[in-house]
């Protein structure tokens, strides 16, 4: 009878290598999003506008986040509710912000600078109408506004307090509260600052787009 050689199969030790490994890039993958091709070519112009608002230690990255989440970097960028350019303006913000931030100018949303001054000019708006104990929370609560309104920040802040947390906490004190939500609509705003602030941020500061406000253990548990 012949006998049949087949091929050695792999150790135990060589299977857990292998599965570990596959574990990490998958990790890996998952942690570090890839920034777009479209984004370089705003770069330079969001550090201006950043560093005009915000100081020369403006949390670039953050803004950088921020704008991938909305739009991805595309600038004629329409979202089913009618939210336009880079930054997502729906119209009638858009028509809004010059009447309390002059020097936005004339209202462009799908012209990429007019877009960029416009997102960090608005943050800066909100930033200085939330408190908070740390920047990283201060930020959280600024995002959750930009995309869901102030006044529900406000209001969620009242009530996160009436309910013994911390009203200067976003993580896991206003951040749990609901003033009225449709569940969507929490579910949105509560994974908004989330990916910008946790995923996207490092991302971008990994790729040298400057700080963040969450990278400086600005975040306590």
């Amino acid at each position: 009878m012949a006998v049949r050689s087949y091929p050695a199969l792999p150790t135990c030790m060589g299977c857990c290598l292998l599965l570990v490994l596959a574990l990490m890039w998958t990790s890996i993958t998952k942690a570090a999003p890839s920034i777009p091709a479209q984004a370089l070519q705003h770069r330079s112009q969001l550090i201006r506008e950043a560093r005009v608002q915000w100081g020369m230690s403006a949390p670039t990255a953050t803004f950088a986040a921020q704008i991938h989440q909305e739009s991805t970097w595309y600038a004629d960028a329409v979202s089913p509710v009618g939210a336009q350019g880079l930054a997502q303006f729906m119209p009638s913000t858009a028509r809004w912000l010059p009447t309390v931030a002059p020097d936005t100018g004339k209202p462009l949303p799908f012209n990429p600078g007019w877009a960029l001054r416009a997102l960090v000019t608005y943050d800066r708006w909100l930033w200085q109408r939330v408190q908070a104990v740390t920047p990283c929370d201060r930020m959280a609560m600024t995002l959750a506004a930009y995309n869901g309104g102030l006044g529900w920040v406000q209001r969620e802040a009242r009530l996160a307090a009436a309910r013994g947390l911390d009203a200067r906490r976003w993580w896991d004190n206003v951040e749990t509260v609901n003033a009225g939500r449709s569940a969507n609509a929490k579910r949105e705003n509560r994974g908004y600052p989330r990916r910008i602030l946790l995923t996207l941020e490092p991302a971008y500061m990994a790729a040298g787009w400057g700080g963040g406000m969450c990278s400086e253990g600005g975040r306590h548990d």
